[in-house]
């Protein structure tokens, strides 16, 4: 059979139905929407060519920084949506003779195909709420519509952009498939994270704070943007690379001291796959972290407006008050987004397990507390880690007496109880997505 033939075979819906195919489409074209929507607004600014334009662009490119690393996040988890119900596929391929090529070829194919349908609604998505968008004001007067409608060759590079992630997340996820399809068919591939994420993290979290607290080392202002841009952006990276194991570590002690049955689930669940649970509440942590740049700000504007400022400076401050709104606002519509789809796709994921659970006679009502323990638990976690991260980068930057105002903490406070709200709304929405599967049990082995 032809490479297309097989792949339509395997685009068909299965026992987990076609949200296993509607999710993943889902995610990238919420993914591209933002992407879009961020960019056009960052190269809106640069239609001012005067010195407090400058001033604009440089606040602009920080803030589309603090946004790259969560944009990435949610881009990287759509292209992992369903990767069970592919992985069970395309293993079982291999283990009737079908070569490592052939294997690739089908891999690629689908997830890139699932992506750029994603990313083509994503911009039709984009251009809908352009309109919109172009209401916000800066510098006294209405971006407007025009202002952030993107050359449409960006928008074609964003949608190759998008398939290419896709397609590079599937080839880097098919090597456990080519290398062991026995383990990954029978589930015995388990991921593993390692200490040596710890110590990179440190590393990298160092030379951050080195950066951010000596910016004149690196010359020039433009130098200084640039490195402090790409420093902030690695200090975002590091939650992800470190949160796994961090994760792990703590399921461990509560697999130790597991009382009931949901805690014991919730403990396996997290061990069974840490970057998978903390792929589930990385947008918090993303959250937390811009939310201590943004109550940080909050605070410095407060401490700034308080005195008597020209007109100009105070439409500035006024200015920056709204670009850290608009920054908390697209970094929880990710959060929404990530989490809603991120539980519905786990569920599809462990359909096996909670049909064995259903048949073994645990009620649905312990499989939903265990659920919500897996996620709710490393959460915790995550939201303290996040934060105190980011005030450990402020810090040198804006110093003690702002981190800790008392606006700068109500900001950061507000965000993690929001942040942790949106996780837990996520889990009770996906209930009906379990009951169905419960309902539909069909055989074990698709």
């Amino acid at each position: 059979m032809s490479t297309i033939a097989v792949a339509r075979l395997l685009a068909r819906p299965t026992a987990s139905g076609r949200a296993a195919l509607v999710l993943p489409i889902v995610a990238f074209g919420i993914a591209t929407a933002l992407l879009l929507t961020t960019l056009a607004g960052a190269i809106s600014f640069f239609r001012w060519h005067d010195s407090l334009g400058i001033l604009y662009q440089a606040l602009a490119v920080f803030a589309s920084a603090l946004l790259l690393v969560p944009l990435a996040s949610l881009g990287g988890s759509a292209a992992r949506l369903s990767a069970r119900r592919r992985d069970d596929r395309l293993a079982t391929l291999r283990l009737l003779g079908a070569t490592t090529g052939f294997v690739a070829r089908i891999t690629v194919l689908e997830s890139a195909a699932l992506a750029v349908v994603g990313a083509v609604a994503g911009t039709l998505l984009y251009v809908v709420l352009t309109p919109l968008v172009g209401l916000i004001h800066f510098r006294g007067e209405a971006i407007g519509a025009l202002a952030l409608l993107l050359n449409p060759l960006i928008v074609l590079a964003v949608i190759i952009g998008v398939g290419l992630l896709a397609a590079v997340s599937a080839a880097i996820g098919l090597r456990g498939v080519i290398v062991s399809p026995l383990g990954v068919r029978t589930r015995q591939t388990a991921p593993k994270t390692r200490w040596v994420r710890l110590i990179v993290g440190v590393i990298v979290l160092g030379a951050v704070v080195f950066c951010v607290a000596n910016p004149d080392v690196f010359g020039g202002s433009v130098a200084i943007i640039v490195v402090l841009t790409a420093a902030f952006v690695a200090a975002n990276a590091v939650l992800g690379l470190v949160g796994p194991l961090v994760i792990r570590l703590f399921a461990k002690s509560g697999l130790r001291k597991a009382e009931t049955p949901q805690r014991l689930i919730a403990a396996r669940t997290v061990l069974e796959s840490p970057k998978a649970a903390w792929r589930q509440v990385s947008g918090v942590s993303m959250t937390c972290f811009i939310a201590v740049f943004a109550g940080t700000a909050l605070a410095m504007i407060g401490a700034v407006s308080g005195d008597r400022q020209e007109y100009d400076q105070l439409v500035l401050l006024a200015d920056i008050r709204t670009g850290v709104y608009i920054t908390l606002a697209i970094s929880f519509v990710m959060v929404a987004c990530s989490v809603g789809v991120s539980q519905a796709s786990a569920i599809l994921d462990r359909r096996d397990l909670y049909v064995s659970l259903d048949r073994l006679g645990m009620p649905v009502r312990t499989m939903n507390a265990a659920r919500a323990r897996a996620v709710l638990s490393p959460l915790r976690v995550v939201t303290i880690g996040s934060s105190v991260t980011a005030a450990v980068v402020v810090l040198p930057l804006a110093g003690v007496t702002l981190v800790l105002a008392p606006l700068s903490l109500l900001t950061i406070a507000a965000s993690i109880a929001a942040g942790i709200l949106v996780v837990a709304l996520g889990v009770v929405a996906t209930r009906p997505v379990l009951r169905r599967v419960l309902a539909e049990p069909a055989t074990l082995a698709e």
